[in-house]
């Protein structure tokens, strides 16, 4: 699966809001969920990940995988490490121009996270980016469209 040309790790750290995805087991009931990258001294992407379960009001789960560049030219083709020793593929697939929106995937196919920098998309940005899910050769009928809150209403 291809991934982007190149990415600016400095452009890409920090809060991405999860739209829509297929989950995996641990994010099936997840709403207001956010994956949030930050780079150490080492060149790492300590990350983490952070939702509701069950609603709104669930109670929040948080997660801390480790991120490592595979591919340090075009730094789109990243390990991530859940459990040691294994290094899950991630691959950023698709990142807009303004580093607003990202596609994650996963060469097996078997996964993908649509993200934007903001807890909602229109459905013109949204249908776009599940079409462009579709291209890649994933079957969309498993997408599901993670419940966010706006800004606003998560500050209340």
């Amino acid at each position: 699966m291809p991934t982007v040309e190149s990415v600016e790790l400095d452009k890409f750290m920090g809060d991405w809001y999860v739209i829509g995805n297929i989950p995996t087991f641990i994010e099936r009931d997840a709403y207001n969920a956010v994956e949030n990258y930050a780079t150490d001294e080492d060149g790492n992407v300590p990350t983490t990940f952070s939702f509701n379960k069950g609603s709104f009001d669930g109670p929040l789960k948080t997660y801390k995988p480790k991120g490592f560049i595979k591919d340090k030219t075009s730094n789109s083709l990243w390990g991530m490490q859940f459990i040691w020793p294994i290094k899950a593929d991630y691959r950023i697939v698709y990142l807009s121009d303004d580093y607003q929106q990202t596609i994650i995937g996963r060469k097996a196919r078997d996964y993908v996270w649509l993200m934007a920098r903001t807890p909602t998309l229109s459905d013109d940005d949204y249908n776009a980016m599940v079409q462009k899910t579709k291209s890649l050769g994933y079957d969309v009928s498993k997408i599901r469209k993670v419940p966010q809150q706006s800004l606003e209403e998560r500050n209340k």
